[in-house]
């Protein structure tokens, strides 16, 4: 006859947790250790983007064609096995179509970048996995907060995945990644980086709602700054921004003949596309512009400079990267002040909506 549920001795898993949990000690929350690793953890998201632009940029995303979780974290160490990776990259479209001929040295050139952005990534997942294990176990995390952190500890392994579907629509018939997974890629990080932002934050400058400061363009500015960030991804993955290389004029207008003839011009007629960016951007400057001067005013001055200062800059990397015809250098620049100006949002919202002045 069985025994009752409640009398039944514990299973050696469980009584081995038990075990685990009386001998770490109990400690009090800590808050700021806490804002201290995420902050870090948004550092390397943006070492990512960054990395991420030079790797669209030089044409390197599609030099490693396997998806090796664990024995891709070591680069070839031997001629053979650098031969072999040059061979797997030999049967993709990329090679085919583009860069047939190419000597083995300047594979490995391509190599690189995309070994870095990859290396950075199993690196960030440990970087988050291991000290949230930590905190968790040793009872340092506050209340209400563990929810937020599982789920960005979930984004960052979407965010693997997503990398892969990116890089898997360029190996066949195609010389590049799909442009709306490459949208999909950078959002998710950005999503990312944001979130760590924000709950650093939270925990160090506390979490209770404001109405008592400007608030009401945090949900506007947000979602425009998101749809430029989508367009700019696109104009990368279309390299749209090679489309016109004149500023103000497009082809000596306005508005060019022949935009947006489709619904699907948007995303992926080259021209259509970087209208749209190069228009929006008009938009995003004279909403952050203004926002800035109202913080100003309101006296978050730190964060109005913040913000103006980086929306300025990223107008100016923009006009320079078309009429310059999308040098790596400025391209790379451009991606990166993007999410460095996401941040500033970040912080400035953070400031409109919640916590201590």
């Amino acid at each position: 006859m069985p025994q009752p549920l409640a009398s039944r001795p514990p299973c050696r898993y469980t009584a081995a947790m038990a075990s685990l949990a009386v001998s770490l000690p109990r400690s009090d929350s800590r808050p700021r250790a806490l804002a201290l690793w995420l902050l870090g953890i948004a550092v390397l998201v943006f070492a990512m983007v960054v990395v991420g632009g030079i790797t669209r940029l030089t044409e390197s995303g599609l030099s490693i064609t396997r998806w090796d979780v664990v024995s891709g974290t070591l680069p070839p160490l031997s001629e053979a096995e650098w031969q072999r990776q040059f061979a797997l990259y030999q049967q993709s479209s990329q090679y085919q179509l583009m860069n047939r001929g190419m000597s083995l040295a300047d594979f490995k050139g391509i190599f690189f970048w995309e070994y870095v952005h990859r290396l950075l990534g199993r690196l960030v997942g440990l970087a988050f996995a291991l000290p949230l294990a930590w905190f968790w176990l040793r009872r340092q995390i506050p209340g209400g907060y563990k929810p937020r952190l599982l789920a960005l500890f979930a984004l960052g392994g979407l965010q693997g995945a997503i990398g892969w579907w990116m890089v898997a629509s360029g190996l066949v018939d195609r010389t590049e990644v799909a442009p709306e997974r490459l949208a999909v890629h950078l959002g998710n990080a950005l999503i990312i980086m944001a979130g760590c932002l924000w709950t650093a934050l939270d925990l160090i400058d506390g979490d209770a709602p404001r109405q008592d400061r400007p608030h009401a363009w945090v949900g506007p500015v947000a979602a425009l700054l998101g749809v430029q960030i989508v367009w700019g991804a696109f104009t990368a993955g279309l390299r749209a921004g090679l489309a016109s290389d004149t500023w103000p004029l497009m082809f000596g207008m306005i508005v060019p003949d022949g935009i947006l003839a489709t619904a699907r011009a948007a995303i992926a007629d080259p021209v259509s596309v970087q209208f749209i960016h190069r228009s929006l951007a008009y938009g995003v400057a004279a909403a952050i512009a203004l926002v800035a001067w109202r913080l100003w005013r309101a006296g978050a001055g730190v964060r109005a400079l913040a913000l103006g200062g980086l929306v300025l800059a990223q107008f100016a990397l923009g006009v320079l990267v078309i009429i310059n015809q999308v040098p790596i250098p400025l391209g790379v620049a451009h991606q990166g002040v993007a999410a460095l100006l996401v941040a500033a949002t970040v912080w400035a919202a953070h400031w409109s909506r919640r916590g201590r002045a």
